[in-house]
């Protein structure tokens, strides 16, 4: 199973629209080298497999840990300060993710 069908459905379930009004992101998954983004624009999303040319935020963790944070199992802060989230690009937009698909 691709990373992308595995979140797809995950994420269709969670997705707030109006928590997307106005956004136009790009964010990043790193899971261990399986590489896929989410497309945020006018109060809606498309999710990618692969690699973006630009991300707006590129979050690298195990597919586990992002399980938990879509699930409310996991506190994203307590995660990457626990080293278990690394963010690079616009770190403070990985906080607009638990709006966009609240556990």
């Amino acid at each position: 199973m691709s990373t992308v069908s595995e979140y797809q459905e995950i994420l269709a379930s969670k997705f707030d629209s109006a928590a997307a009004s106005g956004v136009d992101e790009v964010f990043q998954f790193d899971l261990e080298g399986e590489l896929f983004h989410l497309v945020v624009a006018d109060g809606a999303y498309e999710i990618h497999d692969g690699e973006h040319d630009d991300p707006s935020v590129t979050l690298s963790l195990k597919s586990k840990t992002l399980k938990g944070l879509l699930d409310g199992s996991v506190n994203g802060m307590t995660a990457f300060m626990m080293g278990k989230i690394k963010a690079t690009g616009n770190m403070m937009l990985a906080t607009k993710l638990t709006q966009l698909f609240p556990a």
